[in-house]
């Protein structure tokens, strides 16, 4: 509520006070002081406050110097906090108890400028009787309060001095000081502000993998943060305040189209050294006017972009040597070389047939190398249209082509980049793009469909194919060249019925994997149809037996797969990593050596090898001991 006294009322009111307070008029000095510990902590608390004052106190000082007078600041309660003024005046002051810890208030000193002034809440000028304390009657003081921004009472500035010299020019001098203190508090609370949004901001800044600068209309660099210096490989202080040209080459133009309204958005930069590149968005600063000021600009290390893209669709390896599943001397053979070979560099060449599981071989390797936290992509070269095979593997700049997408697109190659490329079905590639391939494989760069640009890629080739590579060498349908710089790690994996210890290793891990996708108990295989899954030829190799133990999990046991009964049979293309040569020979010859062949895929089953060549055990024995067979 606003008080509208009179300057008497106000001193009436009071006295009363006073009285009802039961302070003595006869008191030689406030009756209360702080003092030691407790008015060192109200320093402390106050010590921000006392930095602004101090400064305004002296320069009010400076006029009145020698004039008799002395002035005081106290905290928001009346406490003196700080004092400066002539000797004499201090001097006669300290007799009263008016030192540095003294309580002004009106509860501890009656009615005197300090007390009244924050009792009251507002300024004013107490001389000689006016005073409630008799000793302090020889005084004349003019109070003002100092307030918060939001108005509250924070502290009192005070000018004491004889009566005589009572002026209402003094009051006006106390004024003006307090007003020049609450408002270098406005401007040092706003600076506080802007410090505390500036470390935000700059903590922001800095917490993001993002490369962020900030640049004036004459290209001058203002701001740049952690992430965008390490991109660059340069220190802040060998950016701040320079031309921003050693970022952007093209930064006119950039700002120039800002300018234009129109933006600058996921654009490719190749930033100065020629290596690095980015992918950036830059954005206009303005004032409050719409002019634009300068602008800001986001860049990201363009490999990191790629990286990102591969791991939300899945560009990864997920496959380790723990997936692949068997026990026979086949498969440690083959664990044991693509072990040995992971860290290499080498491109490595897997051949098989359909359904080994080729793709599954070519992750382990990847998983198993100093690569594995960076991208594995995988094309498959028989499946994309021959128009579109180059684009997918090299990519293309924007307009290239029709319906180029905006701003280009990045090809398998860029994806792959400091990790693993596979080609599967590399046997299916077309021989024009062969050449390009071998190109990129000597030279260690690809350019972009429509492009110009080298970009240089840290690639490891893996490739894979069903097919005899030899034979399209000879068929004229691959090149021998690209054949030799592929193979110099060949690796072949075996089909299933080569390594026929495993398929029951198989039947076993497929069941469990099988109920578990399908939600539903491992069921128990008929015996008829056990026998079946082991004696099987299996020309689709895992793949099938891993679909048709799904089949039998779907039949809770039973089946719906059609088992032919089909005989063991060298695919000519893979024996060994040889192809098998059957020269002209006699029935008896050819009989000798199904039955060894037989035997041998089956090491060592006989009952197995009746099944299969369809003849019974008895006769098996006696043509194993015509043409000497040895069951090894």
């Amino acid at each position: 509520m606003i008080r509208r006294y009179t300057y008497n009322e106000i001193i009436k009111e009071s006295h009363k006070r006073c009285n009802d307070y039961g302070i003595k008029k006869d008191i030689p000095c406030p009756s209360k002081i702080l003092r030691g510990e407790e008015f060192n902590v109200l320093i402390q608390k106050n010590k921000s406050l006392i930095e602004i004052a101090r400064p305004f106190m002296e320069i009010l000082y400076n006029f009145l110097k020698g004039s008799g007078f002395s002035l005081y600041f106290t905290d928001k309660n009346g406490v003196v906090l700080t004092i400066i003024g002539d000797q004499d005046i201090i001097r006669d002051q300290i007799h009263m108890g008016i030192i540095e810890g003294a309580d002004m208030s009106e509860k501890s000193a009656g009615t005197n400028g300090i007390g009244t002034a924050i009792a009251e809440n507002i300024s004013l000028q107490i001389s000689g009787e006016e005073h409630f304390i008799k000793v302090f009657q020889v005084w004349t003081c003019s109070s003002s309060v100092v307030h918060d921004e939001d108005g509250n009472i924070i502290g009192c500035l005070n000018l004491t001095g004889r009566r005589q010299l009572a002026h209402p020019h003094t009051l006006g001098l106390v004024v003006a000081a307090v007003k020049s203190i609450e408002n270098h508090l406005k401007v040092k609370n706003t600076q506080k502000e802007l410090v505390k949004t500036y470390q935000y901001l700059n903590k922001i800044m800095n917490s993001v993998n993002l490369g962020i600068f900030a640049v004036d209309t004459k290209g001058i660099i203002k701001a740049i943060n952690n992430s965008a210096c390490g991109m660059l490989h340069m220190k802040e202080e060998e950016v701040i305040n320079r031309n921003v040209d050693t970022v952007l080459d093209n930064w006119k133009y950039i700002l120039e189209q800002l300018r234009n309204g129109q933006s600058y958005e996921d654009e490719e930069i190749v930033y100065s050294d020629k290596k690095k590149r980015f992918n950036i968005n830059v954005y206009p600063i303005k004032d409050k006017n719409s002019n634009i000021t300068g602008m800001v600009g986001i860049f990201k290390d363009i490999q990191n972009v790629y990286n990102l893209v591969n791991k939300y669709i899945s560009r990864t390896a997920k496959y380790t040597f723990d997936d692949i599943i068997g026990q026979s001397e086949e498969v440690h053979r083959l664990k044991e070389q693509i072990k040995s070979i992971s860290n290499s560099p080498s491109t490595v060449l897997i051949q098989g047939e359909s359904g080994t599981g080729k793709e599954l071989i070519a992750q382990s390797i990847h998983n198993n190398s100093n690569r594995r936290n960076k991208s594995f992509v995988a094309i498959n070269c028989g499946a994309i249209p021959k128009s579109l095979i180059e684009s997918e593997l090299f990519g293309y700049e924007e307009g290239s082509f029709t319906g180029a997408k905006r701003g280009g697109c990045p090809g398998k190659f860029e994806l792959a980049n400091g990790g693993t490329l596979f080609l599967d079905e590399i046997g299916e590639m077309p021989l024009d793009m062969q050449v390009n391939l071998l190109r990129v494989l000597q030279e260690g760069f690809v350019t972009r469909i429509g492009g110009s640009k080298y970009i240089n890629v840290d690639v490891r080739i893996i490739a894979a194919t069903n097919k005899n590579l030899k034979k399209e060498i000879e068929n004229g349908t691959f090149r021998d060249d690209l054949y030799y710089r592929l193979s110099v790690i060949p690796i072949y994996v075996p089909p299933l019925r080569e390594r026929a210890k495993d398929i029951e290793i198989l039947i076993d891990h497929f069941l469990k994997i099988k109920a578990a996708k399908l939600g539903k108990p491992i069921p128990k295989i008929q015996k008829n149809i056990y026998e079946k899954l082991l004696n099987y030829n299996w020309p689709g190799n895992v793949r099938e037996l891993e679909n048709c133990i799904e089949n039998i999990v779907n039949m809770d046991g039973n089946t719906s797969f059609s088992f032919e009964n089909k005989t063991i049979k060298r695919d000519l293309n893979y024996c060994n990593n040889e192809i098998l040569e059957y020269d002209m020979c006699s029935l008896e010859e050819l009989e000798k050596r199904a039955i060894s062949i037989c035997i041998n895929q089956c090491e060592g089953n006989v009952s197995k090898s009746c099944r299969i060549l369809g003849i019974n055990r008895s006769t098996m024995y006696a043509k194993m001991k015509k043409y000497n067979i040895q069951v090894k």
